[in-house]
């Protein structure tokens, strides 16, 4: 790595420099003559940081704010469940990257999502509690919502993410957990996902509207986009929407044209609703209950539907995804920007060193690592085989079980439930054990099932079975607990990263984008991301045909195709032409890690979707 010499201005590499501790901070020096320059006239010298104190951020210059009900800053902020607070957290670090002027808000789950224990074939959840006293910063003032009749005061936590240059996207962590609060109100905010639909709309209500007020507490005078990153936070642009004086109307265009609304999911749970007298129970006569009928649905209240109404910019996250919401919400106009991953996060240490060495640039202009196509293949083996070395030994330390390092390793990682299908591998055990004689295979799975989802947990009782059965002949492990650490461990060390939703329900998925960021390819169902990233035999393999109708179960043919694949094309590569393999490695970085990625992805954003831009 390379450093500026803060004396003479020049580059100086790491291995090269001399280092200097100071407080909190290392510094690195061309030459003894530059360090001791330095000690003599430090404030001449010093290099500008930004503080971390609450005075730090320029509330007023932020332009952008983004909802988000989870997000994912930190293994031990247990602030996200899966798929969308990942997507969240590397949406903002992107934007600190990019110096993009966003302030974020979400909720601090006090109690987490939940820990993962597998006992018995079986899934138990227990509290994952934190202390956001001792990671956040507190901010103020606090700001007031009303719920069920009742004030409840909101007070904020902050979390800042810092980018490569330095500039700061600082996230408030909503929280009822306030002495003023009864006891029940002061729960609201303490788990993710939890409760039922009363709690749910009760924390919809502190994220939409407490967040719109607290940013106004705090100064955020310049907001010019609320960005939705999904249904959960629409009472944001209601808020809006109420707090404009209406003395000539009510300025629904205003609100909308400030609004930013992304929709991740076909699946109907993505979409929440809520009966009519709920809503009139917890939010009262917010808007007029003629209004929010008119804008979210008269019998249900619709939080998707209030989104659409309140957005003037609409996008699904894949291509196939915008044709889909097309057809789901056909009144409204749908755009597409596909998610991408924040690549510094998600490459592994080998790759990262990789990179640097053959890369330059790589790290701040992900496009860059459309270079990889020329990367020496025995190094990209070597760099993938360390990962394997470090996935082996962490499925050894958390399970006991030794896999081997030169087998044909397939990993299957996401959030457990019915339509993902993680099982369909598993559908032919005979048929698996016939493949496994010619050519060798193992298996490791991973992934949480919502406490509430029995066909979620049913699947990773499907696979344990499945694993005791097969035995030695085909080795299947289960790893418990699945959270960022692990994901970068699964996805840079398997060899195969495979996926097999039942279409059209994943509306993108970014844990391929992972494996690609790795050299890892895909074999894969054609849907959500894979059916722009999947070029045929050069960045992995399709499973099944393209059909997106929903009305048929195309799991028998699907798992034949797969088997197909897995047997003739795949295995037998993997083992008979490495040079072949790591050309397919290279390939899916260089077609794949260079475009699915966060900083192209929000700079369609900036470009598309925020209505008045978002020069600092």
């Amino acid at each position: 790595m390379t450093h500026v010499d803060p004396v003479c201005g020049m580059p100086v590499a790491e291995k090269k420099a001399i280092q200097l501790e100071r407080g909190d901070r290392r510094l690195w020096f061309c030459s003894e003559f530059c360090k001791q320059e330095f000690l003599k006239h430090p404030l001449a010298y010093e290099v500008a940081v930004p503080a971390h104190g609450p005075e730090s951020v320029d509330w007023p210059g932020r332009r952008v704010a983004y909802f988000s009900m989870e997000v994912a800053l930190a293994n031990d902020i247990p602030t996200y469940a899966g798929g969308l607070g990942v997507l969240a957290g590397d949406t903002l670090r992107s934007c600190a990257d990019l110096a993009v002027p966003v302030v974020a808000v979400s909720l601090v789950h006090r109690r987490g999502y939940f820990k993962q224990e597998i006992r018995d074939d079986r899934q138990f959840e227990h509290d994952a509690p934190w202390a956001p006293e001792g990671r956040l910063t507190a901010v103020s003032p606090q700001a007031t919502v009303e719920i069920e009749g009742r004030s409840v005061s909101v007070r904020g936590w902050r979390y800042d993410i810092s980018g490569s240059t330095g500039y700061t996207v600082p996230v408030l962590l909503l929280d009822t957990d306030v002495s003023d609060n009864p006891p029940e109100d002061r729960r609201i905010t303490d788990q993710l996902y939890g409760g039922d639909d009363r709690v749910r709309l009760m924390q919809e209500v502190v994220l939409g509207v407490g967040g719109v007020r607290l940013l106004q507490a705090l100064g955020c005078t310049g907001l010019e986009t609320f960005h939705l990153n999904e249904g959960h936070a629409a009472l944001a642009p209601l808020e809006l929407l109420r707090s404009v004086p209406q003395a000539d109307g009510w300025e629904f265009a205003s609100v909308r044209n400030r609004t930013v609304f992304t929709t991740h999911t076909p699946v109907a749970a993505g979409h929440d609703r809520f009966d009519s007298a709920l809503v009139s129970q917890v939010l009262g006569d917010f808007v007029g209950r003629d209004v929010l009928g008119m804008l979210g649905g008269a019998d249900r209240l619709n939080m998707t539907h209030l989104a659409l109404n309140l957005s003037h910019y609409v996008n699904g996250v894949a291509l196939r995804h915008r044709e889909v919401s097309s057809e789901m919400f056909p009144e409204y106009e749908i755009h597409q920007v596909t998610n991408g991953i924040h690549a510094r996060t998600w490459t592994s240490a080998t790759f990262m060193a990789l990179f640097d060495r053959h890369i330059p640039g790589w790290r701040s202009d992900p496009m860059m690592l459309r270079n990889a196509i020329a990367l020496p293949p025995a190094d990209v083996w070597d760099a993938h085989e360390r990962a394997k070395d470090a996935l082996v030994e962490q499925v050894t330390h958390r399970t006991g079980r030794r896999l081997r390092r030169d087998v044909l390793t397939l990993g299957f990682a996401r959030r457990a439930t019915a339509y993902k299908r993680a099982t369909l591998v598993l559908s032919d055990l005979a048929a698996l054990r016939a493949i496994a004689r010619e050519h060798p295979l193992q298996f490791v799975f991973a992934g949480k099932a919502h406490p509430k989802d029995e066909s979620g947990k049913e699947g990773i009782r499907s696979i344990l079975r499945a694993a005791r059965e097969l035995g030695d002949d085909v080795p299947v492990v289960y790893l418990a607990e699945y959270d960022l650490d692990l994901a970068l461990t699964l996805v840079s060390g398997v060899d195969v990263w495979l996926n097999t939703p039942l279409r059209p329900q994943e509306a993108s998925g970014t844990s391929g984008m992972k494996a690609a960021l790795n050299g890892v390819p895909s074999l894969s169902v054609l849907d959500g991301w894979w059916r722009e990233g999947c070029v045929e035999g050069a960045t992995g393999w399709a499973i099944g045909a393209a059909s997106s109708d929903s009305a048929v179960d195309t799991s028998r043919a699907d798992a034949l195709d797969l088997y197909r694949k897995l047997e003739q094309i795949v295995a037998p590569q993997f083992y008979r032409d490495r040079d072949g393999w790591a050309r397919i490695m290279r390939q899916a970085i260089g077609v794949n890690a260079s475009f699915f990625n966060t900083h192209r992805m929000v700079r369609q954003y900036m470009a598309h979707a925020y209505s008045r831009g978002v020069e600092r």
